[in-house]
């Protein structure tokens, strides 16, 4: 089995990416000198999508290591957005099939409702950081200014109310621009993506979200999971994936880690 040192991903140079955007750019104006709109327009697209389409791949490693799957033959559980409403439930079902999960909570909710993490980490289940108030529609587009206070105040919270600080991370939708980076390695975060996905954070059935889920449940998968949907799905869609672990044999487990 892989190391468990390996599966901390904390980036090295989160700057890397910089040079490559000057030196791009300055082609594409030596191109547009040189030949004209006709090459330097169509270049200087294609220079910018180079940059910009990373931002919203989740398991892209363009900006920032991230790890989208586990050595070994067990399966990681995590589960975003919380803590909700459904964070008991979610911890009984979670008892009832002996599984473990991660919960990648939010800052202000974690606040909001201290006894709730403290129960998560009770129970033997893990935390990771998911920004402080979750800004879905413009977290892409924060500056690093922004970024920075997202990561670090979530960062702050949890880390006093768990009396130490996560070690994961996960982008808010997944997305990850430029300035993600720098704070992760800051406070020593390593950034998780997912193997394994069915939308249930949006409008959907238990049915539908199963059936994207399923064919990628295998040892090592990465499995993403929402609490506090409105569509009020996700204790059903929970119960049904530790259903489909169960019948595979698979077991939930924390991935382990150094101290």
């Amino acid at each position: 089995m892989t190391a468990p040192e390996t599966l901390h991903r904390i980036p090295v140079h989160p700057w890397r990416w910089l040079p490559w955007l000057i030196l791009s750019q300055l082609l594409v104006a030596l191109l547009w000198w040189r030949f004209g709109w006709v090459w330097g327009l169509p270049l200087l697209l294609a220079s910018h999508a180079l940059f910009v389409v990373p931002v919203f791949l989740p398991n892209s490693g363009f900006y920032a290591p991230v790890l989208s799957r586990l050595p070994g033959q067990t399966v990681w559980l995590t589960i975003d957005d919380g803590p909700s409403d459904d964070t008991l439930a979610i911890l009984d079902l979670l008892d009832r099939y002996d599984a473990k999960a991660s919960f990648f909570m939010v800052g202000e909710r974690a606040a909001a409702r201290p006894a709730l993490v403290h129960e998560v980490l009770q129970r033997g289940h893990g935390l990771g950081n998911h920004s402080h108030s979750h800004p879905q529609a413009r977290f892409w587009a924060l500056g690093p200014g922004q970024l920075a206070a997202e990561i670090g105040h979530c960062q702050q919270v949890l880390g006093e109310l768990a009396g130490s600080a996560p070690r994961w991370y996960r982008s808010v939708v997944g997305m990850t621009n430029p300035f993600v980076a720098p704070a992760l390695k800051r406070h020593g975060l390593t950034r998780v993506g997912w193997s394994a996905r069915g939308y249930d954070g949006v409008n959907c059935t238990p049915e539908s979200v199963l059936a994207r889920i399923v064919p990628d449940l295998a040892p090592g998968a990465i499995v993403l999971l929402h609490e506090g949907a409105a569509h009020g799905h996700n204790l059903a869609i929970i119960e049904a994936v530790l259903q489909q672990l169960q019948a595979r044999g698979l077991r939930a487990r924390l991935p382990q880690t150094t101290a």
